[in-house]
């Protein structure tokens, strides 16, 4: 063989194991964030049930990362009752902190009180709100990071027979944040740079 294409057989060598390197680096700093939805939104008042304005929910919350778990810290649920634009806070719930494994789903349901309005007078669909507030970490085999800011928020569209109005194929209401910073990815670059670097030398 001669120096040309040992050079060769190098150059493509070094190429092929910074590729492999670049790869898994980008799924050891990817984070993606849990994917939060309204599975289920029942509103007894509209139902014309007796004796019963409680409103009952399903929250479903998603670990989208096939290797980092989550920690939440305590999520913080409010509700609005949205007639004529307006928003009425009419319910408030506090969900316990826990811990999602690598690409788990858990549902948190329960039961609200509304406050302040009478859902008996709404007439034809409602419009209501939530928002989701809290904190949450994420979790690799060999680190964890810092605390992250989740604050996700849907409508939510009730027929005039109380249940959710979902969206296609009956999925649920999937709650988003508004337009905002996202996740750096200078630190990564900069590993990658470095390792080209090394590689070419």
């Amino acid at each position: 063989m001669s120096s040309g294409q040992a050079k060769s057989c190098c150059s493509c060598g070094c190429l092929v194991s910074t590729a492999i390197s670049a790869i898994f680096l980008w799924l050891a700093f990817r984070i993606l964030t849990p994917t939060c939805s309204i599975e289920n939104f029942d509103v007894f008042a509209l139902q014309k049930t007796p004796n019963n304005n409680s409103i009952h929910y399903d929250l479903k919350l998603k670990n989208r990362n096939f290797n980092k778990g989550i920690y939440y810290d305590a999520l913080n649920l409010t509700f609005y009752y949205k007639p004529n634009r307006s928003n009425f806070p009419v319910g408030n719930v506090t969900i316990d902190s826990f811990y999602q494994g690598f690409w788990k789903s858990t549902h948190r349901v329960g039961d609200i009180e509304p406050k302040g309005v009478n859902l008996k007078n709404a007439n034809g669909d409602a419009v209501f709100r939530v928002e989701l507030a809290t904190e949450v970490r994420y979790r690799s085999p060999l680190w964890k990071t810092k605390r992250h800011s989740l604050v996700v928020g849907a409508d939510l569209k009730v027929n005039d027979q109380g249940s959710l109005i979902k969206g296609k194929g009956n999925n649920g209401i999937k709650l988003s944040s508004a337009p905002g910073r996202r996740m750096s990815w200078i630190s990564v670059g900069g590993i990658l740079g470095t390792l080209f670097f090394i590689h070419s030398l």
